[in-house]
């Protein structure tokens, strides 16, 4: 199959969920064989980079680029509905060192790239076949395991041992056509429990409920409550109904969050995958760490079939 690129531009401009920052982000054909490459916009020089797991840096609440000043975050999203609509060259810029935001899930990207469509390039596309079995294990027991397949196929399964409310859920998606409508608008996702301690450690100063799922699972005090939706700037709730503080877009909605996460990571291994990734208990952290472990074994392929 042909490589693709975007038939024109699109943009975006929006709240950064981190920094709080107004950010503006342009979306550009790129010639072939160049991947998806980032540029910073408002540091000197324009450093680019292309988006590959060798340039993760951070992943608590994120996936982390960061090469010498070039430092990008938040970029799931955007690299996981590229590489869902068959996106191989796509030059990103932005002006701030994260990606907006937008509602927290991927479907706005999907709509914009179908809206200026793809434009097939010469060149064949870069895909790594898979051919026998390849298995991951965390200590902390994640786990991903990738299988021949004649096509792309994923699934995930999330288990939260100590959550009331989200304990196990899963979801997978067996064709990448039906990514716009399974995926792309499952919103990331945060318990309240959580929200404090990053709000102290100065993040998710653009954060709101209009740009995350918020999953309230462990009681806590009015006044403490009262004053989390102060600090984003959200109206009070009542701290006696548990729950979800909006309403899902799916009923597995998470789940599929995960896995619209786990697409956009693994296409930091810098080509297309042939092949059925199955993950349990998949973060950034850990999907990462397979993205530059596979990245590595590809390499090594390559280096032996030269």
């Amino acid at each position: 199959m042909k490589q693709h690129t975007l038939k024109a531009p699109f943009s975006f401009e929006g709240k950064g969920l981190h920094t709080g920052l107004f950010i503006h982000a342009n979306f550009l054909p790129a010639e072939e064989n160049t991947g998806v490459r980032i540029c910073r916009t408002d540091l000197d020089g324009r450093p680019t980079y292309e988006a590959i797991a060798d340039y993760v840096t951070a992943t608590e609440r994120g996936t982390v680029l960061e090469r010498g000043a070039w430092k990008v975050s938040t970029v799931e999203h955007a690299l996981s509905a590229l590489y869902a609509m068959g996106v191989d060259n796509c030059l990103i810029e932005v002006d701030a060192p994260e990606m907006p935001i937008l509602d927290g899930s991927a479907k706005y990207y999907i709509q914009s790239i179908e809206k200026v469509g793809l434009q097939e390039q010469e060149a064949e596309q870069k895909v790594f076949v898979v051919t026998e079995p390849i298995e991951y294990i965390s200590e902390r027991g994640n786990k991903m395991v990738i299988q021949p397949c004649d096509h792309y196929e994923a699934e995930v399964t999330i288990a939260y041992d100590k959550s009331g409310i989200l304990r196990e859920q899963s979801a997978e998606i067996y064709d990448l056509a039906d990514y716009k409508r399974e995926l792309s608008a499952a919103r990331t996702f945060c318990f309240v429990r959580e929200i404090e301690p990053l709000l102290r450690m100065g993040l998710i100063k653009g954060g709101d409920l209009q740009n995350a799922l918020v999953i309230y699972e462990t009681p806590m005090s009015q006044e403490g409550l009262d004053y989390m939706t102060d600090k984003l700037g959200q109206p009070r709730l009542d701290a006696n109904k548990l729950g979800y503080l909006s309403p899902l877009n799916y009923p597995n909605e998470p789940a599929r969050h995960k896995l619209l996460d786990l697409i956009g990571d693994m296409s930091l291994l810098g080509c297309r995958i042939q092949g059925k990734i199955a993950a349990l208990r998949p973060g950034h952290t850990f999907n990462t760490q397979c993205a530059k472990r596979l990245r590595n074994k590809v390499a090594a392929e390559n280096s032996k079939n030269k």
